[in-house]
C-alpha cells in the first residue's frame, strides 16, 4: 500500500515553459524503470508552474527516487530551465483510493 509521496514544484523561466513541460514528460520512462516508485505524475499547475507527484510503499523507494536519474537530471538542468530552485516536499499520505 502506498503511504509515502514526494511533491515537487517547478517554476519555469520566462520562455522556457515548453522546455520544462517536455523535460518532465520525457522523464516518464525513467520513472517506469524505478521499482520503488508506484505512481508518477507530471503536472502543469499554471502557465509557468509545473509539478511532479510520486508515490511509494516504503522510505527506501522514496530515497532511491530522490537520488535517481530523474532528480539528477532535474538538478543539472535547473539553472537553464527554472526561475528558482525546485521545491521538493516529502509527503505522508493519509488516505488513498
Amino acid at each position: 500500500m502506498v503511504k509515502l509521496a514526494l511533491l515537487a514544484r517547478l517554476e519555469a523561466k520566462p520562455g522556457k515553459e515548453q522546455q520544462v513541460a517536455e523535460f518532465i514528460k520525457g522523464a516518464l520512462p525513467l520513472a517506469q524503470a524505478e521499482t520503488g516508485t508506484v505512481h508518477w505524475f507530471a503536472l502543469q499547475l499554471g502557465p509557468s508552474t509545473f509539478g511532479i507527484f510520486d508515490t511509494f510503499e516504503a522510505e527506501a523507494g522514496r530515497e532511491a527516487h530522490l537520488g535517481g536519474q530523474i532528480a539528477q537530471a532535474l538538478m543539472a538542468n535547473a539553472p537553464e530551465l527554472l526561475a528558482k530552485e525546485p521545491v521538493i516536499e516529502k509527503v505522508d499520505l493519509l488516505a488513498v483510493k
